[in-house]
Parts: structure tokens; sequence; C-alpha cells
């Protein structure tokens, strides 16, 4: 199949953040009174948004998810971001490839707010290839796993989501794919911290990269 666009999702595909945010994310709860190691908080957020998992939150620390609990993780999740985040291994390379062969028609679709995912890709010189088209989960009716932010790319591109190829590196970010109508493809570079290749291809995906300098291959 000869596709007209492809649609990335950010975290974990195109930005290293998935240890650095969950490292927050589990510091903070433990302040909060939940014991949680950084494996199970690993496995229990990933791909997900924290306010999704509001009520277990509250379960096991005893006390609300407060939009002020929100905002401190949002404030110390975009400090250490700012510090440390790096590019995904061949990120660079294979988004400018394919941006060059498909005429710029690629965009960003992401779980996360956008504030993150703009500061994410300018942190790490993505960011031009993206100008004006990146989308926010926070920003659609519905977030991922639901297709809204690939809908909403896929039409703003003017292709087709059947004509679309989507890399996800977790099961959330595939099952949102593969509802949109779009092929998807897992990334999953380490089992530290991705959706297994088995769970994404349950999920949907045709088949699963090790490494991003396999995608440009995929456009035939």
């Amino acid at each position: 199949m000869k596709f007209e666009a492809i649609l990335f999702d950010c975290d974990g595909v195109l930005v290293d953040s998935e240890p650095i945010t969950n490292g927050v994310l589990c510091t903070m709860l433990n302040e909060a009174g939940w014991a949680i190691s950084a494996q199970d908080c690993m496995e229990i957020f990933i791909g997900k948004t924290v306010r999704s998992e509001a009520a277990r939150i509250q379960a096991h620390t005893g006390k609300p998810l407060t939009d002020a609990w929100m905002a401190a993780f949002y404030k110390r999740r975009n400090v250490r971001l700012e510090a440390e985040l790096q590019a995904i291994d061949g990120a660079l390379d294979a988004v400018a490839a394919v941006h060059a062969r498909l005429g710029g028609r690629i965009a960003c679709a992401s779980g996360a707010d956008r504030y993150k995912v703009e500061m994410q890709l300018q942190k790490v010189g993505l960011a031009p290839y993206f100008a004006g088209r990146v989308f926010s989960g926070h920003e659609m009716p519905a977030t991922k796993p639901a297709p809204d932010v690939y809908l909403a790319a896929a039409a703003a591109l003017g292709v087709p989501p059947q004509r679309c190829l989507v890399v996800e590196d977790t099961v959330t970010g595939v099952t949102a794919g593969v509802a949109a109508g779009a092929t998807v493809v897992g990334l999953c570079p380490s089992p530290v911290g991705h959706g297994s290749p088995e769970a994404l291809r349950a999920a949907g995906a045709v088949q699963v990269l090790a490494h991003l300098r396999e995608l440009p291959a995929l456009l035939g």
C-alpha cells in the first residue's frame, strides 16, 4: 500500500521522554503516600494521561487528584524534560527522510498537552518538520485510545486516514490509530517502558520496528 502521510506519536516515538516523565510521577506519587515502584508506575501510566487514573491514585493516596497537584507535576516534569530530554535514536534522520519523501505530509499526534509536545520537539530539533502540524489529545473531545487526535491530524493534512501510516509505541496509541482507520506500525526499541512487540501486534500493529531507521523503507 502506498501511504500519503505519516502521523507520529511523540513520547517514546520521537523523544525519549517516558523515563523522565514517569520518574517525576513515581517520585510524586510516593511523596503523596503511594509506595509504587518505577516499574509499576511505568506499566500503569505509559500511554495514558495521569488524570485518567485519578480514581486509582485517590484509592492509593487517600487524597483527591487536585488541579494544584497536577500543576506541580507539570512544573517538575517540564523542568526535567528541558534539562535532560533527548530524541529517540534515529528520529531526526527518519523524520527528515519521510518529510522530504512525502512533501511535508507528516504530523505529530500526541496524547500529551500541547506545551509539552511543542517544547519537546523544539528541544531535540524536530520542531521545523512539524510546524503547524502538532495535535494534542488534550484539545480533542476524547484523547487516546479514542481516534480523535489522529482523525484531526489526517483531516488537517487532507489525507484520508486509510492512506495514513501511524507510528506508535504503546497499546493505547496503537488502539487509537486502528480506530481512526489508519495502518499502524509499532516501535519497540527496547522492552523497558514500551509496549511489548506481542502486545502492540495484538492491539492491531501490522508490524513492529526495532529502530526508526526502518521507517522510510515502508514508504516503498
